[in-house]
């Protein structure tokens, strides 16, 4: 069985097991939510925050999108979904910890690598190749070091892109403020899919190392 009939029977076991083992947890979370770690992950299927850290409901705040990116700020009148929900946990609900996730055969990452939506303009792709185009600085030196495209590439690629995220976390001014006052902590990681093995990032020596 797959598709929505699949959802609902998902849905069901939650019933019953999930929600029905924590009534009093849900009930509490009616009355609203206290995060104290936001997670900006992958969309991709196979990296759930809320698995990867084994978080209880109304644990982390989440948001999820192609390659776990974080755009710069942008003070204009367009619509920015990243911003807006970085802002409201930031400033709303004053989150503590703000990590950016990133994780092993990542196909936002390995396009922007290997230019797979360069030529799109305004058909299928055009989305896609503006949004991973915050990784554009990085392919040229990736290239440069691997031209033969092998996974070493993709997974430079990879790591690169949480320190991007990082960096353009640092232009939103409520973001550095709060992070220069030691209100809040900036973190990296990236999770390896095949291993099960999550990486944390050390920016003091530019490494990331397995947890």
């Amino acid at each position: 069985m797959s598709g929505f009939n699949a959802l609902l029977d998902g849905y069901r076991r939650f019933r019953s097991q999930g929600w029905g083992a924590q009534r009093q947890r849900w009930a509490e979370l009616a009355e609203g939510q206290s995060p104290k770690a936001m997670v900006i992950a992958c969309s991709d299927s196979r990296v759930d925050p809320s698995l990867i850290f084994d978080a209880r409901p109304g644990e982390i705040f989440v948001v999820r999108n192609v390659a776990n990116l974080v755009p710069p700020f942008e003070p204009d009148n367009h619509y920015h979904g990243v911003s807006a929900a970085l802002e409201f946990a930031v400033t709303q609900l004053e989150i503590e910890e703000l990590v950016v996730m990133g994780h092993g055969f990542c196909g936002g990452c390995a396009a922007a690598l290997t230019g797979q939506f360069e030529n799109a303009e305004h058909g299928e792709g055009h989305f896609i190749a503006h949004w991973i185009d915050m990784l554009s600085d990085a392919r040229g030196p990736i290239v440069a070091r691997h031209p033969e495209l092998g996974r070493e590439a993709f997974f430079e690629m990879e790591l690169e892109g949480v320190r991007i995220s990082l960096r353009n976390l640092r232009s939103f001014p409520w973001v550095r403020e709060r992070e220069e006052a030691g209100r809040l902590k900036l973190r990296g990681a990236w999770f390896a899919v095949a291993e099960g093995v999550l990486h944390v990032y050390d920016e003091a020596k530019g490494t990331f190392a397995p947890v």
